[in-house]
C-alpha cells in the first residue's frame, strides 16, 4: 500500500475511478495518472477492477499494471469472478482487490478492508445491489449495518463504499439509508456518468454513477456493432471489449476531513484521450 504525505494536515483526499474497461481503459489511466496526482495530490487512489482484464474480471498483471500507474486500492462488482486466476487473487492475504461483501460468505476474498494510509485508517466497502441484477445476493442495506456495527470501535478516518448496482432507485434509497453515517458512497457499474455528485448536509458524499474507464467509440466499453446487432436480432452474441480509438476517464475526487470522517467536497470529470 502507498503512503502519501498529507497535502493538507486537516483533509484526506480520495480519487476514484469509475469500471475500468480492458486494454483501453487500462491505458487511458496510466496516461492520465501523473497528471492528476500533480494536480489533485491524493492520499489514497482507489478504482472499479471488475471489468480490468479483457472486460470481465481481474488478472494478476492487470492489477500490477495499474498499480504501477498509480491505483492503491481496487473494488469490484458482479464480474469479479469471470476468471479463475481473479479468485485465487482474492484469496491472498494481502491483496489489494475486495469483492462485494453480499456475496454468500464463503466466496473468496473479502467485502470490506481497512486501509492504513499514513496517518489515516479508510474503511473501504464494497455491496452489490439487486435490482435488475441476476445475482441472488443477500441485502446490501443489511449488509452495510453489518459492517458499520464490526468496526464501529474503530479509530477510522474515513468510510468509503462503492455501491455496485443497476438501478437509479436503488441506489438512491440506500444513498439516503448510508446519509450521515459514511463520508462517501458512489455508485458504480452503468459505466455512464451521472450528473448529481453532491455532499449532503450531513457530509456523505454521493454520485449515482462515477461512469467508465475505457473506449470513447463503444457501447460503456463492447464493440458498438455487437451490441446494435443484439439489438437488432435479440439474438444473444459475446460481448467483445473495444480496444482501439480514444479512451474516456470518468473519477471523482473527495475531499473528507478526517476529524469528522464527514466529506468536504465532491468533484466528477470526465477526460478524452487521443
Amino acid at each position: 500500500m502507498n503512503t502519501r504525505s498529507k497535502n493538507n494536515m486537516n483533509t484526506l483526499k480520495i480519487l476514484f475511478f469509475g469500471d475500468i474497461v480492458g486494454r483501453r481503459g487500462r491505458l487511458a489511466v496510466a496516461e492520465k495518472m501523473p497528471e492528476y496526482q500533480k494536480k489533485h495530490k491524493p492520499d489514497i487512489v482507489i478504482a472499479n477492477a471488475e471489468n480490468l482484464a479483457h472486460g470481465f474480471g481481474i488478472t494478476t498483471k492487470a492489477i500490477e499494471e495499474m498499480q504501477e500507474a498509480g491505483i492503491d486500492f481496487f473494488t469490484s462488482g458482479n464480474h469479479i469472478w469471470k476468471k479463475k486466476e481473479g479468485l485465487s487473487l482474492l484469496l491472498e492475504p494481502n491483496n489489494a482487490v475486495i469483492r462485494p461483501h453480499n456475496y454468500p460468505p464463503m466466496n473468496p476474498g473479502l467485502g470490506y478492508k481497512i486501509l492504513n494510509i499514513g496517518d489515516y485508517k479508510i474503511l473501504v466497502i464494497n455491496l452489490l445491489g439487486r435490482v435488475f441484477m441476476k445475482e441472488m445476493t443477500d441485502c446490501p442495506f443489511r449488509g452495510i449495518d453489518e459492517i458499520l456495527k464490526k468496526v464501529e470501535n474503530e479509530p477510522l478516518h474515513a468510510i468509503f463504499v462503492d455501491f455496485h448496482a443497476e438501478a437509479t432507485s436503488e441506489k438512491s434509497a440506500f444513498f439516503h439509508y448510508v446519509d450521515g453515517r459514511v463520508s462517501a458512497a458512489v455508485g458504480t457499474h452503468t459505466h455512464v456518468a451521472t450528473a448529481d455528485a453532491r455532499v449532503t448536509e450531513t457530509g456523505t458524499a454521493l454520485i449515482t454513477d462515477v461512469g467508465m474507464c475505457g473506449a470513447k467509440d463503444s457501447v460503456i466499453g463492447h464493440k458498438k456493432l455487437q451490441i446494435i446487432q443484439r439489438f437488432l436480432t435479440q439474438i444473444d452474441t459475446t460481448h467483445e471489449v473495444e480496444e482501439e480509438g480514444g479512451g474516456v476517464i470518468s473519477a471523482v475526487l473527495i475531499t473528507i476531513d478526517p476529524r469528522t470522517k464527514k466529506a468536504i467536497a465532491i468533484k466528477s470529470w470526465m477526460d478524452e484521450v487521443l
